[in-house]
């Protein structure tokens, strides 16, 4: 059971769920259904995070995370990842939430919970954002990815319908810094699916508002969000895929990342092949395994880091394999 500390940090610092409603935020409503489905997911990850708000142990928190139906735990481990980003965060807060929840169930999702960070970076102030030497040195391009989205999600008229872009972003100044933009677009491009409310031709519209140069990252983040989050069938699926035109390959890059995810947790659904077979042209499992071949093993190499460089590789192995098909 929560401590009673546990409970008041869970009541003072868990935001709203009326702040996910699709009319609270001003997003497009495609259909009754796809907006129940969005603030469902709103809603399963404020219930994640308050899980991990209350809970005195990763364990306890865990238990109440694996008893969230499949198709929304990721998101449940993506709010607890945000809430141990910002215990992390906190004065007097021993500052290994995040590593702890990584260490049990979580790191099942591990890429998940690195987007949660990102999402505790738009609550906290910088000199308390965590340590970028501390995560991944492939994977922690994520957490500006979750950053990117909060931004989005709760700064929609500043990040969307202005497109803003801080291009002197500080966090990680020292490696890589010209790629903390395009890491901040693939996370705006996963926001823009619940902007536009899983509509594809919504989204079409609002990347086009975008400079060109940003379109290929908006791409890749939406189609990680339609694979992962779903509320498209199949013939929405193929008009985003035709809408993408030459950043379909950076549109299957992320659907790849999201069927990985699903699979290396152990949620896969539906939906999530559904989105594969149009936008990738393959099953989700030989989508996943893709991403696992072509994972880099160095850092990075010249000016792009190894994420980008992974990413890049994703998409031309998948262009590659439907090719000879």
């Amino acid at each position: 059971m929560p401590s009673t500390m546990g409970r008041l940090r869970r009541r003072i610092l868990t935001p709203s769920v009326s702040e996910t409603l699709l009319e609270t935020r001003g997003f497009h409503r495609k259909t009754p259904e796809a907006g129940q489905l969005l603030e469902t997911i709103g809603s399963r990850f404020l219930e994640g995070y308050g899980h991990a708000m209350a809970a005195r142990t990763t364990d306890e928190a865990e238990a109440h995370l694996e008893a969230i139906p499949e198709r929304f735990r990721g998101f449940a481990y993506e709010g607890a990842g945000m809430a141990y980003g910002v215990l992390d965060g906190m004065p007097g807060w021993k500052r290994d939430g995040v590593d702890r929840l990584l260490a049990g169930r979580g790191g099942a999702h591990i890429y998940m919970v690195y987007v949660g960070i990102g999402w505790s970076m738009g609550r906290l102030p910088r000199f308390r954002w965590p340590n970028v030497d501390s995560l991944d040195p492939l994977l922690r391009w994520l957490v500006l990815d979750g950053y990117g989205f909060h931004q989005a999600y709760f700064h929609t008229d500043r990040y969307v319908n202005q497109q803003y872009r801080d291009e002197r972003f500080p966090w990680p100044a020292h490696d890589f810094p010209n790629y903390t933009s395009r890491a901040i677009d693939q996370g705006i491009g996963r926001a823009l699916w619940f902007v536009c409310g899983t509509d594809p031709g919504v989204v079409a519209t609002t990347i086009a508002k975008f400079p060109k140069t940003r379109h290929a990252d908006l791409y890749s983040g939406v189609g990680l969000a339609a694979t992962y989050a779903g509320g498209c069938d199949e013939e929405e699926l193929t008009a985003l895929r035709d809408q993408a035109g030459p950043h379909r390959g950076a549109l299957a890059q992320g659907s790849a990342f999201a069927a990985e995810a699903r699979l290396r947790a152990g949620l896969m659904v539906p939906h999530t092949a559904s989105a594969t077979r149009v936008l990738c042209g393959l099953e989700p499992d030989e989508a996943a395994r893709i991403t696992q071949e072509v994972r880099p093993r160095a850092t990075g190499t010249g000016s792009l880091p190894a994420y980008e460089v992974w990413r890049q590789a994703i998409a031309e192995r998948i262009a590659a394999v439907t090719e000879r098909r």
